[in-house]
C-alpha cells in the first residue's frame, strides 16, 4: 500500500446544529457543508496536499451515533489545548493529555453525540 491506510472518515450524529458548535469550538475550526442526498454532511478541513485524512460530521436516518468500535485521533500541536475546551463545549473528558512515549500524547474525550474521539500531538 503506497497511501495512507485511511481514506476518508465519518462521525454519525444525532444532533448537527449541536456536534457543529463541539468540534469547531474543541478544534478551533469551521466546518463546511458538503451537499448530499438524503444525508446531512458538514466537512471538516481539507487540504488534499497535506496528509492526514479528511472526514465529516453525518447524519443520517437509522444510523445511531455513539459506542462504535472505531476511534479517531485529530492532529493537534498540543492536544492540552484541545483537551481542555472539550468540557466547556458540552463534553466529557474520559481521559486528559498523557505520554504515549516516542509517539507524543493524547487525550481522549466523549462529543455531544456520544461519540469517543483521539486528541494527538507531538508535544
Amino acid at each position: 500500500m503506497n497511501r495512507n491506510p485511511v481514506g476518508w472518515f465519518e462521525i454519525y450524529v444525532q444532533d448537527m446544529p449541536r456536534a457543529q458548535a463541539f468540534y469547531e469550538a474543541v478544534l478551533g475550526c469551521k466546518l463546511e457543508p458538503l451537499p448530499a442526498p438524503e444525508i446531512q454532511m458538514l466537512t471538516f478541513p481539507m487540504t488534499p496536499d497535506l496528509p492526514g485524512s479528511p472526514g465529516a460530521l453525518v447524519k443520517m436516518e437509522g444510523v445511531p451515533s455513539g459506542g462504535g468500535g472505531v476511534l479517531i485521533y485529530f492532529s493537534c500541536e498540543d492536544c492540552g489545548v484541545e483537551a481542555g475546551r472539550v468540557e466547556a463545549a458540552g463534553g466529557k473528558l474520559f481521559k486528559p493529555k498523557f505520554d504515549i512515549g516516542e509517539y507524543g500524547f493524547i487525550a481522549i474525550a466523549t462529543d455531544t453525540e456520544g461519540n469517543m474521539f483521539g486528541l494527538h500531538s507531538r508535544k
